[in-house]
């Protein structure tokens, strides 16, 4: 059996959630951050300080506070809340920003499908490198202007998550284009599932913030799902479905699938042969509807959507799955690997 996901219990205004949230998780956060600094210095050939990552932190911050405040003083609360500089607060939003990618070692092994074939719902395995399933947590976040349940790591204010409206958001890697500062796709995420009440408007928004780095975003709620990719701030919906118009499904890993974006797709051969692998069985698993999300676990449990741990810190690995089910409000999550741990279930009434 595994452990207890912690849930993370956040309300009152921004500021107040962030200070809650480092109080709540100050030593996890430190037992983190005193890790070769986030293991950032596991993951990376080139040593990182948060002295020497503070300019660049501070474009960010300054991105994200004049477009998003909320997250902006959230993240400064816990900053209070966890007893730590300021710096390293955000540097805990920023790691994959700032990690950046390497064409010839970036992997990214997330599967993403949604359907409206039976209830609507959207399910996907969360990849990482890092060793993350250690950090996992589930924000409550009931103090936003629609409540949430976010599944989050290390202190990131967003990751996936479902909202009380019944707005599900996943998303997946895809490499190309500039990373540089700008909105870090995460706390996107996080910013959409506090502010919209509806796929539509959420992509709505997504499109007008000017993202930090390429993703395809998958989102999902009780009438209609959206698959939608961004390279350089260009947006392209792939595939989309709507219960009046008889349904339909997405699917997502980790290569470009719109025609306008395939000539600048950074992926190497060999993580690409896995995305392709991994979207094959996915398609054939939708094929066969009408599943539920929970039924999404079996499929998850198994090569190639889930990602067995090699040893190597570095690589991706399935460290969680997450099925989200927006009719009933609640996330499904087995932590770590889905194939040997138990279904935790989060919702609003909790």
């Amino acid at each position: 059996m595994n452990a207890v996901i912690p849930v993370v219990r956040l309300s009152g205004d921004a500021h107040s959630r962030g200070i809650q949230h480092g109080e709540q998780c100050r030593q996890a956060l430190w037992q983190f951050a005193d890790d070769h600094l986030c293991r950032l210095n596991l993951l990376s050939d080139v040593p990182f300080s948060l002295a020497a990552l503070e300019e660049k932190i501070g474009c960010y911050r300054r991105i994200v506070t004049h477009l998003l405040p909320d997250i902006a003083q959230e993240i400064d609360g816990l900053a209070v809340g966890a007893q730590m500089p300021v710096a390293l607060a955000w540097l805990l939003q920023l790691r994959r920003e700032i990690l950046g990618y390497n064409r010839i070692n970036t992997g990214g092994d997330c599967t993403t499908l949604s359907s409206l074939a039976s209830e609507p719902w959207l399910a996907q395995t969360v990849d990482l490198n890092g060793n993350l399933d250690d950090f996992i947590h589930v924000l409550a976040c009931q103090g936003t202007r629609i409540p949430a349940r976010v599944l989050s790591f290390g202190g990131l204010l967003g990751y996936l998550g479902i909202n009380q409206a019944g707005l599900a958001v996943g998303l997946n890697m895809v490499l190309g284009g500039k990373w540089e500062p700008g909105i870090p796709p995460y706390l996107a995420i996080r910013h959409v599932l506090d502010t919209c009440a509806s796929a539509e408007k959420a992509l709505e928004v997504l499109t007008r913030l000017p993202l930090s780095s390429s993703r395809s975003f998958t989102l999902c709620d009780r009438q209609q799902t959206f698959c939608a990719e961004s390279l350089n701030n260009q947006w392209r919906i792939v595939s989309q479905g709507n219960i009046r118009q008889g349904g339909g499904t997405t699917s997502h890993t980790n290569h470009f699938l719109h025609q306008d974006f395939l000539a600048d797709d950074a992926i190497n051969i060999f993580a690409k042969n896995s995305s392709l692998q991994r979207l094959a069985k996915a398609r054939e698993f939708l094929a066969s509807e009408p599943h539920t999300g929970d039924d999404c676990f079996t499929p998850f449990s198994a090569a190639p959507l889930c990602v067995a741990d090699n040893g190597d810190i570095r690589r991706e690995r399935t460290v969680a799955a997450a099925v989200m089910l927006p009719e009933q409000g609640v996330m499904l999550v087995r932590p770590g690997n889905p194939a040997v741990n138990l279904t935790q279930c989060f919702s609003f009434s909790d």
